[in-house]
């Protein structure tokens, strides 16, 4: 969420992540924001505080997204499962750091029945440390906020009790130059790619060197860092860079080539269930797979609309709004890993400017 948050105006003091790899990939990306490798689950919010450099410092707002698979509609729903109660440790570290306001996202599973009293315990405990939460809590549709994918995530905003009330964003598109209010689909999101068939050196790495193919496309523009979103309040604006990563070619057998060319757009292949995209439509869920302690399994990826392979890291990048500057770990894994994972940042950007214009209202 740091990259949503950024364009909405926020300079972000720290992240805090359990994975070294996401710690590393967060640093590449944003040079100027601390990042440490922390098991939030064990560290008070003053350890927090002097670790980002803000011990006597007010703090506009903490944002997060502890752990979602024991509440995912597309795992086990495990009421059971540990990483759960995390959620009760992201409320204990804004009642430590006291922050003006706070975001927390997750799955949309948390609206579920069975995960309903989690979220009701939060709920009530946010509010005996004194903040007041935007109810009913809602779940947001990527989709609905010019990112070309279908994702919900459920997202609790709350505001301490002596500060203006934050209210969820409305729907609107991406805006990229003269452009306003636009919703893109596959077509607008990758069809400017180059294209990876012609090269065989992208089986071996991960860049591709190259010309991008012209377009006029208001959000492959907005991508390639060509034209600007005009409600942007970014400080920084990274130049995308002369090579593209996240470009990597996956080696498909003749059978499973044979089954993507047999798959409509839009309609899910018999053996793998993988869904083939299609131009016209917005991309379904991007998963992220299992982390090391489930198997380290790659998640189903969507075949690509036109030709019969798994569609690459940076077409799933640009599926979930990530500009052609943003730098993911560089193995197909962790690639899609972190792209399933995080908060689409034109979905996190919008529900950020919320936040920011609560604290322009003070």
């Amino acid at each position: 969420m740091t990259l949503g948050f950024e364009q909405a105006g926020f300079d972000v003091a720290a992240a805090f992540d359990l994975e070294q790899f996401n710690v590393d990939t967060h640093l590449a990306n944003f040079p100027n924001t601390s990042a440490f490798p922390v098991n939030l689950s064990g560290e008070s919010g003053s350890t927090l505080r002097k670790m980002a450099g803000l011990s006597n410092t007010e703090v506009d707002v903490v944002f997060g997204g502890p752990p979602c698979q024991g509440f995912s509609y597309g795992g086990r729903q495990d009421v059971n499962d540990a990483r759960n109660s995390l959620i009760f440790d992201f409320a204990r570290i804004v009642r430590d750091i006291e922050p003006k306001y706070f975001v927390m996202e997750n799955v949309k599973g948390l609206m579920s029945d069975r995960s309903l009293p989690l979220l009701n315990s939060f709920v009530r405990r946010m509010k005996r440390s004194g903040y007041s939460i935007v109810e009913p809590i809602r779940v947001l549709n990527a989709a609905d906020y010019g990112v070309p994918q279908r994702r919900w995530r459920t997202f609790v905003l709350g505001s301490r009790k002596d500060l203006p009330t934050l209210a969820y964003p409305e729907p609107r598109g991406c805006c990229a130059g003269d452009v306003v209010n636009f919703y893109p689909v596959v077509r607008d999101a990758i069809s400017d790619l180059p294209t990876l068939e012609s090269r065989r050196d992208l089986f071996d790495v991960d860049e591709y060197v190259g010309t991008m193919k012209r377009t006029t496309n208001p959000y492959a523009l907005l991508m390639r860092g060509i034209v600007v979103d005009p409600t942007s309040r970014a400080v920084r604006q990274p130049r995308c860079p002369d090579a593209l990563t996240g470009c990597l070619r996956t080696t498909h057998s003749t059978e499973t080539i044979r089954r993507f060319n047999g798959t409509l757009p839009g309609m899910a292949e018999p053996i793998s269930r993988y869904i083939r995209l299609h131009w016209n439509d917005v991309s379904p869920t991007i998963r992220a797979g299992t982390g090391t302690d489930r198997g380290s399994h790659t998640a189903p990826r969507p075949i690509h609309p036109s030709v019969p392979r798994c569609i690459s890291a940076r077409e799933a990048a640009r599926l979930h709004s990530f500009p052609d500057w943003f730098r993911f770990h560089g193995t197909r894994w962790h690639d899609f890993r972190q792209i399933g994972n995080s908060v689409p940042p034109l979905l996190a950007q919008a529900v950020a400017s919320s936040v920011y214009s609560a604290l322009n209202a003070q």
